[in-house]
C-alpha cells in the first residue's frame, strides 16, 4: 500500500506533532484536512504544504465541540469524496499535583484528550462504515504507561482513550483499522503552552533539552502504521528517546 491520495483528517495540526504529521502526510502524497483552534497556524500550514506541491483544506476546530469534528469529516468528505484516515492528535496537558486542586484543568484535560478523539471517532466511523473501509489513529502518550507524580490526571486521560482504543479496535470487523501511537518526550511547545505551574514547566523544559525527538520521528511512526496493507493492522506503536526511562 501506499500513503500517496489518501484521504486524511489530523486533528491538532497546527503545531508539534500533528503539524508535523501533517507535513509528512503531504510530503508522501496524502490530501490532509487540517483542524486546530487556531486559524492562523492551520492556514499557513495548509499554504506551506500547497507550496511544495502539496495538497491539502482546512477548517478552525475546537475538539471539545462535537459539531466541529462532524463539520471537519464533513469537509473532507466534500472535498474529496471520502475519508481514509482520522489521526485524533489533539492534546493539552496543564499538569499538577493534585492538592494543587486545578479542577477547571482536570475537566479540560478530560474535555480535549479523552472527549475530542471520542468525538472524532464518533464523527469518522459512520464515513467508514458507509465506505466498508477507514483507519483510527489515536495519539496517546507514553505518559499513560509509566505513571509519575504531577501527571495523574493527563496519564489518567490517556489510558482512558487507550481503553476505548482497544475496545474500538476488538469490535471493528476486518475493514477498519484501528492505531495507537504513545510518543515520549517530544521537541514541541507543550510545556510552554499548557504547563502552568512554574516549577513544573522549568522541569518539563530541562528534561526535553536533555533527551527530546523531533515530532518528525512520531510523524514517520504515523505514516508507517497508515501505510501498510488493508489486511495489516499496526495496533501500537511506542516511540520514545532511548534516554527516556
Amino acid at each position: 500500500m501506499t500513503i500517496e491520495n489518501k484521504i486524511v483528517v489530523v486533528t491538532g495540526a497546527g503545531r508539534g506533532i500533528g503539524h508535523a504529521t501533517a507535513l509528512h502526510l503531504a510530503k508522501r502524497g496524502a490530501y490532509v484536512v487540517l483542524g486546530a483552534r487556531s486559524e492562523a497556524e492551520i492556514a499557513a500550514l495548509a499554504a506551506d504544504i500547497e507550496t511544495t506541491g502539496g495538497q491539502a483544506i482546512w477548517r478552525a476546530t475546537d475538539v471539545t465541540r462535537r459539531a466541529d469534528l462532524d463539520a471537519l469529516v464533513d469537509l473532507a468528505c466534500t472535498r474529496f469524496g471520502r475519508l481514509d484516515v482520522i489521526v485524533n492528535n489533539a492534546g493539552i496537558g496543564p499538569i499538577s499535583r493534585f492538592d494543587a486542586l486545578q479542577v477547571n484543568d482536570w475537566d479540560a484535560m478530560i474535555d480535549v484528550n479523552l472527549k475530542g478523539a471520542l468525538y472524532g471517532i464518533a464523527a469518522a466511523l459512520p464515513v467508514f462504515g458507509r465506505q466498508d473501509r477507514g483507519h483510527v489513529v489515536n495519539v496517546i502518550s507514553t505518559a499513560g504507561i509509566k505513571i509519575v507524580p504531577t501527571m495523574g490526571v493527563y496519564a489518567a486521560t490517556k489510558n482512558a482513550l487507550r481503553t476505548a482504543t482497544e475496545a474500538l479496535r476488538q469490535e471493528s470487523g476486518r475493514n477498519l483499522r484501528v492505531t495507537e501511537v504513545s510518543p515520549g518526550f517530544v521537541d514541541t511547545t507543550f510545556a510552554d503552552s499548557t504547563i502552568k505551574v512554574p516549577e513544573i514547566r522549568a522541569a518539563i523544559r530541562k528534561r526535553k533539552e536533555e533527551l527530546a525527538i523531533s515530532p518528525d520521528a512520531i510523524a514517520r511512526a504515523i505514516a508507517f502504521a497508515i501505510e501498510q496493507p488493508d489486511d495489516i493492522e499496526i495496533g501500537s506503536i511506542v516511540v520514545r528517546p532511548t534516554a527516556q526511562d
